[in-house]
């Protein structure tokens, strides 16, 4: 399905989630950010969807925030329409960091300023080696906001951080793999397949467990260790209480039948 500003299918539980604005390098407009939205509401509990991938039509993942359309003509229209613009930008990169499906960012191209939070919110990233990264605010006079320093400060080194968004200088997929802006980079050639596969192992896990797990990853990231364990004893009990027969039965293959080992791979599902 192709909607003007985002196109998406849906093929073999994998939805094909993509920016659609090739010509402007996908630059994310108010139009953009609020049809994501309705598209992530569409998509996230629809039983053929079991994780959804992000990336972006042409030669760009997302250039970041469209600086005509996000910037220039909304701050004309007062701070009203400002605040309207960042509630549905950042609404729907919330949306995705707590999204109840597994996320992946396929990043095959640049990623720039803005493009830096829905890159965070996915739960994975993978990127192209010839990707390009970069905070370019500073060559045209602002500070890295939309939680984009954050992202950096987050993810990267502190001195890493701080040589990235003070001298906007972009760097490729390899580097960006280096610093751990994404997990890896692969050839852009083989760039949907090795996504493909990520997306393959994770169709396989127990969706409650999944949505418990990546939930808890960025909870406790910030808790101390004290909150942090308590926190966890507690969301395993409500994981439990949806699904308890689902984490019996992995008990019940690796015990009693011995069919899989849970170092080594999942357990059968259905």
């Amino acid at each position: 399905m192709t909607t003007d500003t985002v196109a998406f299918d849906v093929v073999d539980g994998i939805a094909w989630v993509r920016f659609n604005r090739p010509e402007k390098r996908n630059c994310m407009s108010p139009t953009l950010n609020r049809r994501m939205m309705e598209v992530l509401d569409e998509l996230e509990f629809r039983d053929d969807v079991g994780v959804l991938v992000l990336s972006g039509e042409g030669t760009a993942w997302s250039a970041g925030m469209d600086l005509k359309e996000y910037f220039r003509e909304t701050e004309a229209k007062g701070l009203g329409a400002t605040r309207q613009a960042q509630r549905e930008s950042y609404g729907w990169w919330r949306r995705l960091r707590w999204y109840q499906k597994p996320t992946i960012a396929m990043v095959n191209g640049w990623c720039f300023g803005g493009g830096y939070g829905p890159l965070y919110s996915c739960d994975l990233a993978i990127a192209a080696e010839e990707a390009k990264f970069g905070l370019s605010e500073i060559n045209w006079g602002i500070l890295p906001g939309g939680g984009a320093t954050k992202v950096v400060v987050d993810l990267i080194p502190m001195r890493d951080a701080m040589y990235h968004a003070m001298t906007g200088e972009a760097i490729d997929g390899k580097k960006a793999a280096e610093w751990r802006l994404v997990n890896e980079a692969v050839p852009l050639a083989q760039l949907k397949d090795r996504v493909t596969e990520i997306a393959k192992v994770l169709l396989e896990k127990n969706p409650v467990a999944l949505k418990a797990t990546k939930d808890a990853v960025r909870r406790v990231k910030e808790m101390t260790y004290d909150n942090a364990e308590d926190y966890l004893v507690r969301a395993q009990e409500a994981a439990n209480s949806y699904d308890n027969d689902g984490r019996k039965e992995g008990i019940r293959q690796f015990i009693d039948e011995k069919s899989y080992k849970p170092g080594l791979g999942a357990y059968k599902r259905g």
